[in-house]
């Protein structure tokens, strides 16, 4: 009877600490559950079947027989020690400012990532959680794109922001960061879905990056505070990339790549997916021809997204427009003749180049993640 009140009280939405029943639902034992070893998420709800809470495990463990059927003795051992000082790196986070750990059970935790079948039990956020539960298209492609990959990315991403629509990706190298970038020049929001911890930054150079995400949209990530980039994290956030979107463009993959396993996932979930058509002769037009054939939409501009949702956009008159992208790598190439190996002050750049300081912030972060240029000192820059 107390599994089916769960299951409403999901529905219904509640904060991390509510009465569920004649108990309180404390973080405390959602963090120890996950944090117990050999329990995943599927074995996670198996858990709340049983015991109807996450502190249930905790308390009646001992004279429940069925724990022993459910958990290995690895994990009854951990649950036996009930040591929740293992917690407290996670509890100590979220007490710091713009950080918070949502339960599936959170009235913020946002229902398009409740719908999928194996959502996180637990969302960690540095920024707004409101964003969480904003329409969502996510980019995602290749590390390594061609000019013109990149170019769509950060096209098709600063155009759909200015409609309005959040853009999520990954926060890796290549598209991800592209699209990521678009969102931020077009001043809105965007969400970055992390690997690690969000105690960390992966890769160390989208650093810049990840506090502008942070600032203006939100970083998240199911894993604890502390876990390091591990290869079996990825179709993990991958699954979340796309359970919290609408739909999941792909720009530029090779057939075999995890951006094809986003796709894939965005399938199961019966979310869109859309693919940008390229060249028969580049090897990262392969993944998107694909999926084309495999009935993902082909998609040359933002109303082949817009329309198949039914988005209805805020500004009709805005147009995409390719060669907008053209005008922004014109400012970075113009910036790279003021750069030496001598550090030179962002102060000093709008200085010489008579950009606004906007502008010459977000393109000395564009080359930086080009890798081109690095950061002297905070907020001086030289070539790499």
């Amino acid at each position: 009877m107390v599994f089916i009140l769960f299951i409403q009280v999901l529905k219904l939405g509640y904060n991390t600490k509510i009465i569920f029943g004649m108990h309180i639902v404390d973080l405390t034992y959602w963090l120890m559950l996950l944090k117990a070893p050999y329990v995943g998420v599927r074995t996670f709800y198996k858990a709340l079947k049983v015991f109807e809470t996450p502190e249930q495990v905790f308390l009646n463990s001992k004279t429940r027989s069925n724990a022993y059927r459910l958990f290995r003795q690895e994990t009854l051992d951990f649950i036996k020690r009930n040591d929740t000082s293992l917690v407290q790196a996670d509890l100590d986070w979220a007490k710091s400012d713009g950080c918070n750990i949502l339960s599936l059970i959170d009235k913020d935790y946002p229902e398009q990532l409740k719908s999928i079948a194996d959502p996180p039990p637990l969302l960690y956020v540095r920024g707004d959680v409101s964003y969480l539960s904003s329409p969502q298209i996510a980019i995602v492609g290749s590390r390594n794109p061609s000019p013109s990959g990149k170019q769509n990315a950060y096209i098709f991403s600063k155009t759909l922001a200015e409609q309005g629509i959040v853009i999520t990706s990954g926060m890796a190298s290549g598209i991800d960061a592209n699209a990521h970038i678009g969102a931020l020049e077009a001043n809105k929001p965007t969400i970055a879905v992390c690997g690690t911890g969000l105690d960390r930054v992966y890769p160390a150079k989208h650093k810049s990056l990840a506090h502008q995400i942070s600032t203006k949209g939100a970083l998240i990530s199911e894993f604890c505070i502390g876990t390091e980039s591990i290869a079996a994290n990825f179709p993990r956030r991958n699954r979340v990339i796309s359970g919290l979107s609408l739909g999941v463009l792909v720009v530029e993959a090779s057939v075999k790549s995890g951006t094809m396993i986003t796709a894939g996932l965005a399938a199961e979930q019966g979310k869109e997916v859309f693919a940008i058509p390229g060249s028969i002769h580049n090897p990262l037009s392969q993944g998107c021809h694909h999926l084309i054939k495999q009935g993902a939409k082909l998609t040359e501009n933002i109303y082949d997204i817009t329309d198949e949702l039914k988005f209805k956009s805020q500004n009709t008159k805005r147009v995409y427009e390719p060669k907008a992208r053209e005008k922004t790598h014109n400012s970075s190439s113009m910036l790279l003749k003021y750069l030496s190996y001598d550090a030179i002050s962002v102060d000093e750049m709008v200085e010489k180049s008579s950009l606004s300081p906007q502008v010459v912030t977000q393109e000395l972060l564009l080359l930086e993640l080009e890798n081109k240029i690095i950061k002297v000192n905070g907020s001086s820059y030289s070539l790499k």
